[in-house]
Parts: C-alpha cells; structure tokens; sequence
C-alpha cells in the first residue's frame, strides 16, 4: 500500500510539474522570469534574464472587417476616405486633443504652487523704473540752475507790477515730466496697495493693464484739478495770481514726485514693510498739503486775512478732490477684482 500511495504521489508530482512546464510555456510573464533569479540579483542580471526569455516579435496588425457599428446599420466611414464628405469629418469633439494624439493633450503629473507674485523680480517695472530714474537724472543735470532758483523763490510772493520769473521751454518740459513722473508713482504705489489690500487676480489680459488705468486716473485727477483752480482763481483773484498759482502748483507736485520715488524703489526690492509705506505716503501729502495752503495764503490771502474763506477755499479744491481720488482707485480696484 505504502509503494502503491508513493507511486501515486510520485505520478501526482511528475502531472503538476508538466502541467506548470506548460503554464510556463503558454503564459510567460516578466514577474515569472524574475521569481527564477535569487534576490540579490542585480539590475543588470534582470535585464539580461528578460532577454533571454522574450524576443522582440513582428507587430501584425488585423485584417478582420470592423464590426464597431449598431446592429442593423452600415459599418462607419473611414476618416482618411478622400470622397467622403466634410460633414462626416468635422463634430463637436473632432477638435479635441483627446482624439488626437499628435496634439498636446496638456501637462502631465500635478501642477505644483505658482511661485507667489514679486515686484523685484517683475521685469517691465524694473525697465521703467531705470528708463524714469535715468530720465530724470538727464533733466536735472541740465535744469539745476532753474531747480535752485525756483526753490529760492517759493516762500517769495512778486507784488502787483513786477517783472515775474518766466520758465524756459526746457524748464517747462522738466516740469511737466516730473509731474508726469508723480501720477505713474502714484498709481505705481496704489497697484502695490492693491495686491496686498485688495486683491491679486483681476478681470484684466495683464495686471500692467491696472496700472494703467490708475496712471489714467491719477492724470485725470490732476487734469480735474488744474481746471477747477484756473476757473475759481480767475473769476475771484485775476489772471496774474492765477498764474503764479499755477507755477507754484506744478513746482509742488513736482518735488511731490521727487519724494515719492525713493519709497518706489525701496519698497519694490528691500520688502519694505506696507505700515511704513502707508506712513510715509501720509506724511509726504500732508507737506505737500501744508507747501499748497502757505502758497496759497502768499498769493490769494496775504493782505485780506480771512480764516473762513481760505479754509473753504483749501477744503473745496484740495481735500475733496483728494477723496474723491481715493474713492475711485479703490471703487476701480474692487470693480476689476476677482471673487472666488
């Protein structure tokens, strides 16, 4: 019996090993080859193993008709028929990069954090900040005389009949750019407000687009301003004062801007923090603020001393249009904001 059930088992044995030789022949896999080779085989006795046992084989492709078609209807059209009509060829997913592997389909894997927005590292303002400074350091250099000679005379009012100090062309053009220079300072400084206050996506093709409208802004402001002082000074005061006025105002808010471009650069590339840059805004408008009310009282106030009047005057013209200002950058800001 003993024999007989050993002769059994041996018949049983020998049957799994054929049917396993056969398994292997059939259905051959790389996990298999691999399992045959001890563990501290090394990548290179791998490869050579899974060469050995699989060889490279002629791709055929088959030639059985296609049968992918509703029961009862015709087999569909092949796409690369010349005569078929361009109807069968175009649909609404005939575009989709999905049905066509020759298009980019898109990145591949998960798209990482966008690298936060930064100043320093914007290009087109670093450009116009070198283009503004070496502009006006050319001016300068060649208005330095007018420069010091209008400084000397601001505290200093002319009387009625006197000669006045005339600009140049050159002189007047100097000016002009550094008023020009303090509106795109200005918006420059309120498109940083706005990124850290208000918000950083906007319904715009390119955020160079929101400082470009508070750069518009900001010169419809001073435009606005220009014409309210030329319309109350010239009925009220005459066209002389009026004129002075208006050189003083332009000098004004030209040394306004020569103030405001060192915050500009240091807050762009020293991370300057947003408090102070708030505190020194505040307090370069409030000299520029007190420079307009003395020049105002030297020209319009000085021989008819009336308190009312001059702070009427400075309340209408100045700090209404100054918060009216306001109001329009952050009700623009807002507006163009994106809300998620």
């Amino acid at each position: 019996m003993a024999l007989q059930q050993e002769g059994v088992f041996g018949q049983e044995g020998v049957g799994v090993q054929a049917d396993t030789a056969v398994h292997h022949r059939t259905v051959l896999t790389p996990k298999m080859v691999l399992s045959w080779l001890p563990r501290n085989a090394t990548p290179a006795q791998q490869d050579s193993a899974i060469q050995a046992h699989f060889k490279p084989s002629e791709i055929r492709w088959s030639s059985r008709p296609d049968t992918l078609h509703l029961p009862g209807h015709n087999r569909g059209h092949n796409l690369l028929d010349i005569s078929l009509p361009q109807y069968y060829r175009e649909g609404f997913f005939s575009k989709d990069s999905l049905f066509h592997p020759e298009l980019p389909g898109g990145r591949f894997g998960v798209a990482g954090d966008p690298v936060p927005y930064s100043a320093r590292n914007d290009d087109v303002i670093t450009l116009l900040l070198l283009v503004l400074f070496v502009l006006a350091a050319v001016a300068f250099s060649n208005t330095r005389q007018f420069v010091v000679r209008q400084t000397k005379h601001f505290f200093n009012t002319h009387r009625e009949g006197l000669t006045e100090i005339t600009e140049t062309g050159l002189e007047m053009r100097f000016q002009l750019f550094l008023a020009f220079l303090n509106s795109l300072l200005l918006a420059m400084l309120f498109y940083f407000y706005t990124l850290n206050y208000i918000g950083n996506t906007f319904t715009l093709a390119s955020q160079y687009h929101l400082i470009a409208i508070f750069l518009g802004i900001t010169v419809a402001y001073y435009l606005l301003k220009i014409g309210l002082y030329s319309m109350v000074n010239t009925v009220f005061f005459g066209g002389k004062k009026n004129r002075q006025w208006m050189r003083s105002f332009l000098y004004i808010t030209s040394v306004e801007g020569v103030l405001l471009f060192p915050l500009v650069v240091v807050w762009t590339y020293f991370d300057f923090p947003i408090q102070n840059a708030v505190i020194y805004v505040i307090f370069v408008l409030s000299i520029v603020k007190i420079l307009k009310l003395f020049k105002c009282f030297l020209i319009f106030f000085r021989q008819n001393v009336v308190k009312l009047q001059i702070i009427l005057y400075f309340c209408t013209l100045e700090i209404i249009p100054l918060l009216l200002f306001w109001g329009a950058l952050v009700f623009t800001a807002n507006s163009l904001k994106i809300n998620f």
